[in-house]
C-alpha cells in the first residue's frame, strides 16, 4: 500500500501525499487548469451532477466558490481538495468531505468528480483510498457515507472496492441533472476500510508470487 502522508497548513488546510498523487485544497491559482478541465468535461459529468450555474465556469464563480470552501472548513463542516498528479501537478478532478456531522455521529458524505480523460485510469480510486484514512485517523470521524445513482457501475464498483458497504436505496434522493433521482446508498466504517485495504494487499501479494 502506497505511503500516505498528510500535513496542516494552519488546522484548515490539510495536505494527503502518496507517491504518485495529492490531494489539497483548492486555491485561486487553481482556476485555469479547473476551468479548462471542467468544461472540456462538461457532456461527461453531466448525468452524475446537479445542473451547473450559469456563471459555474467563470473567475468570479470559482472566487465565490472558494469563499464558500474557506467558511466551511473553518466551521468543520466540509473538506473540500483538488486531486493532482503528483509528478506533474495536473490536476485530475476533486473530492470533498461534506455534511460533517459531531456528537454521537461523527459521520461524513463523500462526494467526487473526475475529469473526462483521466477517467478510468484508478485515480479516484487511489484518492478515496488517501481520503479514508484522513476521515478516520486524522477527523476522528467513524462513518463516511456516500450515494451515486443505480446505473453508475464504474462509481459503485470504485466505492466497494474502497470497502463501502450497499446500505439501501433512496428515492428521489437528490436533484441531479434537473431531475429528482433515486440513489443507492452505502456507508464505510474504519474495519471496513481495513479489511479492504488487507484484501487489496492480500491479493496483491499472491499476484506478485506468480511472477517470482
Amino acid at each position: 500500500m502506497a505511503l500516505l502522508r498528510t500535513s496542516l497548513v494552519a488546522d484548515t488546510e490539510p495536505r494527503i501525499e502518496t507517491g504518485s498523487h495529492c490531494l489539497r485544497p483548492p486555491v485561486m491559482g487553481d482556476f485555469p487548469a479547473w476551468s479548462e478541465l471542467r468544461s472540456e468535461s462538461r457532456e461527461f459529468l453531466r448525468p452524475w451532477e446537479p445542473v451547473w450555474p450559469q456563471d459555474d465556469l467563470t473567475k468570479a464563480g470559482f472566487r465565490r466558490r472558494l469563499r464558500r470552501y474557506a467558511k466551511d472548513r473553518r466551521e468543520g463542516r466540509s473538506h473540500p481538495f483538488f486531486l493532482f498528479e503528483r509528478e506533474t501537478a495536473t490536476l485530475l478532478g476533486g473530492i470533498t468531505l461534506s455534511n460533517i456531522r459531531r456528537g454521537v455521529s461523527q459521520s461524513a458524505t463523500l462526494g467526487y468528480w473526475m475529469g473526462a480523460r483521466f477517467a478510468g485510469h484508478g485515480h479516484m480510486s487511489a484518492a478515496v483510498n488517501m481520503i479514508l484514512p484522513f476521515c478516520f485517523d486524522v477527523l476522528g470521524l467513524h462513518r463516511i457515507e456516500a450515494a451515486c445513482l443505480p446505473e453508475n457501475a464504474r462509481s459503485i464498483r470504485l466505492l466497494e472496492k474502497a470497502g463501502f458497504r450497499r446500505e439501501g436505496y433512496a428515492r428521489n434522493y437528490l436533484l441531479i441533472n434537473g431531475v429528482w433521482q433515486d440513489h443507492v446508498l452505502f456507508a464505510c466504517l474504519p474495519e471496513d476500510h481495513a479489511s479492504a485495504a488487507e484484501l487489496c494487499t492480500g491479493n496483491a501479494r499472491g499476484r506478485l508470487k506468480e511472477f517470482l
